[in-house]
């Protein structure tokens, strides 16, 4: 009886074979970077053989599972490469706190047809209404959505643009960045910039206008512009290209930061 029990020379080879097949398929995983698969295999086959699954209903499931892994290592992949300074959802918007130009607009914005149709968004308005936080909400639906996104202030864009320019990198810095499918640059209008910095940005801006979306956020309406470029035919220029098919929403209202610290104040008063 116990000598039944032993594995014969044939079961000790028939092993063997199993696992240099599954040996074999691991690497072939691996080559092929199919994530998600190769820790869990033997027990995923042994479950198939046990619950007499067909080969070709555990073939789709062991790559729809790689797929999923795929798609969501993706997506986080291109939140992390967005460089969000913070994350902010449409979901957490208060709507009803939004200036009525923002109200309007909500629905159709959430769509992210706007980047099909290579349309830029500007919020014009002042601190606390709601600009960065929409702007950082549609980049991360987007990122969620497959699209290519990167956030930056202007200041932080126009230093990067300098830099890359001092050291003879500009052009492959602008392909670079012609590639992304939606870019948010906030905070247009808090610092002024030298004739530099503003012949840069309008280059850059330049470059995705008509092609590429573009969402900006400002504290200062268009009449305002040329406090920040100090020309006025740049500045005429640069709201002529950026105006163009676009969303243009006036943002100005009462903060709604405000309105949460007086609600959070009543509630714990």
């Amino acid at each position: 009886m116990m000598y039944s029990m032993l594995k014969t020379p044939k079961d000790r080879r028939c092993a063997k074979l199993e696992k240099n097949i599954l040996d074999e398929t691991k690497n072939y995983i691996k080559a092929l970077r199919l994530a998600g698969i190769r820790g869990d295999l033997k027990e995923r086959i042994s479950d198939a053989y046990k619950r007499e699954i067909a080969y070709e209903e555990l073939l789709r499931d062991i790559f729809r599972q790689a797929y999923d892994i795929r798609k969501e290592n993706s997506r986080k992949r291109r939140i992390k490469m967005a460089k969000f300074p913070y994350k902010k959802y449409l979901a957490d918007v208060i709507v009803d706190y939004l200036p009525d130009s923002a109200k309007e607009k909500f629905k159709e914005l959430k769509t992210l047809n706007f980047i099909d149709d290579s349309r830029n968004i500007i919020f014009s308005g002042n601190p606390g209404t709601g600009k960065t936080h929409l702007s950082i909400g549609l980049g991360l639906k987007a990122c969620n959505k497959g699209y290519k996104v990167f956030f930056a202030t202007v200041p932080q864009l126009i230093n990067t643009l300098k830099e890359t320019r001092s050291e003879k990198r500009l052009r492959s810095f602008e392909k670079k960045f012609e590639k992304y499918d939606l870019i948010i640059l906030d905070e247009l209008g808090y610092i002024s910039f030298d004739k530099e910095g503003s012949e840069l940005l309008f280059s850059f801006l330049s470059l995705r206008a008509e092609r590429k979306s573009t969402i900006i956020t400002s504290n200062l309406s268009f009449d305002r512009w040329n406090e920040i470029f100090n020309d006025p035919a740049l500045t005429a220029a640069m709201v002529d290209r950026l105006t163009h098919k676009s969303y243009v929403l006036n943002m100005n209202g009462n903060s709604f930061r405000m309105k949460e610290t007086k609600e959070w104040l009543n509630d714990n008063d």
